[in-house]
């Protein structure tokens, strides 16, 4: 009798060990769920030979040191408690448009990215951008500022640049916030499409402002002998001069505006200002100012968002200059800063979607209103301009005195300002 009490006792104990064990699996399963780790493939092509070479390899430099920081920090949590990882496939575009939606098609197809990036240059990316809509891939662009792409009735292509329309109207706002009481400009432009089109659309937002534009004329390329045309703009007596088009004319323009010693309180010229071969006028560039996508002078920071009423993700400014010139030995561009906030964007996206799934990614990028180290980000949503930059503002340098040194200056926008306007320069 006592050895059957034996027995059972011993086996009531095993079974109890037994339901522990089944208990403590079910419990353990959902911290199982949370470990498993899966990996999402961000597909993109690169110009590793052809035109856009050095700009294209920075900003895949960018996208790259993100990347890195987000899998080396543990990667993404999701909603399923699941983590997600980053892997990139890419393929040099050798800079054409023909060859870029071939290889855009086999990373949606062959591939299956769940994610693409642009590639450098607004034509490239109009190339990729169709192929995007077409298999159904979230597309976040980058090195691109052509309006044009986003007026195709696209819903999953979303720009990081400010667009071309807007390359010079924040000097227009930095002017009325300097000195409300101008109101006469002469916009000035080489006549090619890009600088055109964006004192084109300087000159239709300057009038929507209310200032008398006192002439907008443009001059031929290669144009070395500004002075006919000076004389011309120094008889309609402008408080501020916009304009120009590429480095060799902006800044020979910019020297004889100097030599010629026109009363000018305010210059914004195209290109030529934001590059630091521009210092070479010395005096002569003191004072101008220019629009870049962004600069690493940027003050853009948390502090910064706050004191704006405005929400905020990521590192800052300092700590992405810092990162960058750690891990690539130089000073990040504005093309490096682009790849970087490419990859920032679809990571806060992930993060408030919860999920991988294009639908849901898309609505995340689509209510993304913050700033950031690169500075505002939102998108148009409207059918007309779906995924259109417009939040975002060029930072506008200014080349300025520190004792006898030249150095450039972020002056806008205002949250992002390193330094004071020098206001007026003549």
């Amino acid at each position: 009798m006592k050895r059957t009490r034996f027995v059972l006792t011993i086996v009531v104990l095993i079974a109890s060990l037994l339901l522990a064990a089944c208990a403590q699996q079910l419990t353990a399963a959902p911290e199982e769920a949370a470990a498993q780790e899966v990996t999402a493939l961000i597909g993109f092509t690169a110009s590793q030979t052809g035109s856009y070479n050095v700009e294209s390899t920075r900003q895949i430099n960018g996208l790259n040191l993100w990347m890195n920081q987000v899998n080396d920090a543990g990667g993404i949590k999701l909603a399923d408690g699941s983590v997600v990882k980053f892997e990139s496939k890419f393929y040099d575009d050798e800079s054409n448009k023909d060859r870029v939606q071939e290889l855009y098609t086999r990373l949606s197809t062959e591939d299956n990215a769940n994610f693409l990036i642009s590639p450098y240059s607004s034509g490239l990316t109009d190339a990729a951008a169709v192929i995007a809509e077409q298999y159904g891939k979230v597309m976040i662009t980058t090195g691109a500022a052509s309006d044009s792409t986003y007026q195709k009735g696209y819903t999953l292509v979303f720009q990081t640049y400010t667009p071309a329309s807007k390359y010079l109207t924040g000097a227009a706002d930095l002017l009325a916030a300097t000195d409300p009481s101008v109101k006469k400009i002469a916009i000035v432009h080489e006549n090619d499409k890009f600088s055109t089109d964006v004192s084109t659309a300087l000159n239709d937002y300057a009038l929507s402002k209310g200032y008398e534009v006192v002439i907008f004329e443009g001059y031929d390329p290669g144009t070395a002998d500004f002075a006919a045309f000076i004389n011309k703009i120094g008889e309609t007596a402008p408080d501020a001069i916009m304009g120009g088009g590429h480095f060799q004319d902006g800044s020979t323009f910019a020297k004889q505006i100097f030599e010629k010693n026109v009363p000018v309180k305010f210059l914004a010229l195209l290109v030529a200002p934001p590059e630091p071969t521009f210092v070479e006028l010395g005096d002569a560039a003191l004072g101008v100012i220019g629009p870049s996508q962004w600069e690493p002078l940027a003050n853009f920071d948390a502090e910064a968002a706050s004191s704006a009423g405005m929400a905020w993700f990521g590192a800052s400014s300092q700590e992405f200059t810092a990162a960058y010139t750690a891990a690539y030995n130089e000073e990040p561009s504005y093309h490096a800063a682009g790849g970087y906030i490419s990859g920032l964007l679809l990571q806060q996206a992930i993060e408030t979607a919860g999920s991988l799934e294009t639908q849901a990614v898309k609505t995340a990028l689509e209510n993304i209103d913050a700033l950031t180290f690169f500075g505002h980000v939102k998108f148009d949503t409207t059918p007309e301009n779906h995924g259109l930059q417009v939040g975002h503002s060029m930072v506008y340098i200014q080349w300025q005195k520190s004792g006898d040194v030249l150095a450039k200056q972020v002056v806008w926008p205002a949250e992002g300002a390193s330094a004071q306007t020098v206001y007026p320069i003549r």
